[in-house]
């Protein structure tokens, strides 16, 4: 098969997402999902403070089967827009990040399946199993590579051996995507496995001061049977699921400064406390308190908006809106979907931390203390914000737009050699 025609088959019409004809508007998904996002918000800060996990969170939103907001409705799912599942993102954001975050390797799994993938893994979707993630590891690895093996037994199986860090959701899931190598392939394959299985040690060993709560931890695979048939060997040059992926850390951000702005606003209603160095007035009737409260809630209000038009563009470059998919020119659909997300990406994090740090201008020093926990959405915003870096996006979008250089699809991490050599 030639890259081109692999390329081709991640691009057909199993992942375009919405069901036009058949789908719930934006109101009737959040008569769905709310009351299950308001009972997620109860005890966030707790969760937080003495590293609760959120398996009852999520073991909630999978009842209502909110993992299948973008499988069609005709095959089960609720046929929901990437703008759609934007909005719905970055509310539960506000309620939890972390819990919003967990869907991340989920929804972009989602977005990898290919027709014949689809008949498989729809229905599962739909019944509300999960998919997590185990791609990057801490070995030495050359950029584009990985440690983690998968070896093909007598039989035609295949057995995974490895180790990976960053196992976002899998702690959660149903399922895991292992990124692996088969010895003699220059490609990294995929391993689908049930989370359950042999051979499979989940640690929750997450050492960030952010977004503790993702399982985004160590995961041990040591001998686990792998189906034929659950192996996946893709060309990773030219995707959708790239994409997809920042749309739902960019949501998550967007999200944290909804919380951090809504938090400020609720302290400075019922703060009573002043310096004599300001006003006079009570905090809710200070012209420079009330002043920076408009600038974060314009900021936060900015940031939102920003990601949603990035996913109404990226949900029209893979025609949901009536456009063409591209699916004759593969770097093409890349392009339309990479450049709205980076652009996104360039400006939100930056929104957004100006809101999780302002918030302490309209406070005292109380607002520091740690029973308040306000500096969980800069923590949470700044680590989010680290996954593809801001300044290389900015860098691509430009030689994009001046040079007409192709755009990434799928990411890798790992050692760069000393000639300096890149994966392409």
């Amino acid at each position: 098969m030639s890259s081109d025609t692999g390329i081709k088959e991640q691009f057909d019409t199993a992942t375009l997402y919405g069901d036009p004809q058949r789908s719930l508007s934006t109101r009737e998904l959040f008569e769905v999902f709310q009351p299950v996002f308001d009972r997620v918000a109860d005890g966030a800060v707790e969760r937080e403070q003495q590293r609760i996990l959120p398996f009852e969170q999520f073991a909630w939103l999978n009842e209502h089967r909110f993992g299948a907001l973008t499988v069609p409705r005709s095959r089960g799912g609720y046929g929901a827009s990437l703008e759609q599942v934007a909005e719905l993102l970055i509310v539960l954001a506000a309620s939890d990040s972390n819990v919003a975050h967990v869907y991340r390797s989920h929804l972009g799994f989602i977005a990898s399946l290919s027709s014949d993938e689809s008949d498989v893994w729809f229905p599962r979707i739909a019944a509300g199993e999960t998919v997590g993630n185990a791609a990057t590891e801490r070995s030495g690895a050359a950029l584009g590579t990985a440690a983690t093996t998968l070896t093909q037994t007598a039989g035609g199986d295949w057995e995974l051996n490895g180790t990976k860090y960053y196992s976002t959701g899998s702690i959660f899931s149903d399922w895991i995507q292992v990124t692996a190598q088969i010895p003699g392939q220059e490609a990294r394959s995929h391993a689908l496995v049930k989370s359950s299985w042999d051979g499979i040690e989940l640690i929750d060993d997450w050492d960030g001061f952010g977004q503790q709560l993702t399982g985004t931890g160590t995961t041990h695979f040591r001998g686990v049977k792998v189906p034929a048939a659950n192996v996946r060997n893709r060309d990773g040059r030219a995707t959708q699921e790239t994409a997809v992926f920042q749309l739902v850390l960019l949501a998550v951000e967007a999200g944290i400064a909804k919380a951090a702005i809504d938090e400020g606003v609720h302290l400075v209603r019922s703060r009573t406390r002043g310096f004599n160095t300001g006003t006079g007035s009570v905090a809710r009737e200070d012209p420079q308190v009330l002043q920076r409260v408009g600038e974060l809630s314009a900021k936060a209000a900015a940031a939102r908006a920003i990601v949603l038009q990035a996913a109404r563009e990226l949900d029209a470059a893979i025609g949901v809106l009536g456009g063409d998919p591209l699916l004759d020119n593969p770097q093409e659909l890349t392009n339309a979907c990479e450049l709205p997300v980076a652009h996104a990406q360039v400006v939100v994090p930056e929104l957004v931390r100006d809101v999780t740090d302002g918030i302490f201008d309209l406070l005292g020093a109380s607002a520091v203390g740690k029973s308040k926990s306000l500096d969980r959405f800069w923590r949470n915003a700044r680590t989010v914000a680290t996954h593809n870096p801001t300044i290389y996006k900015a860098r691509i979008v430009g030689d994009y737009r001046v040079n007409g250089t192709p755009m990434f699809g799928l990411n890798a991490i790992g050692e760069v050699k000393p000639s300096g050599e890149k994966l392409q």
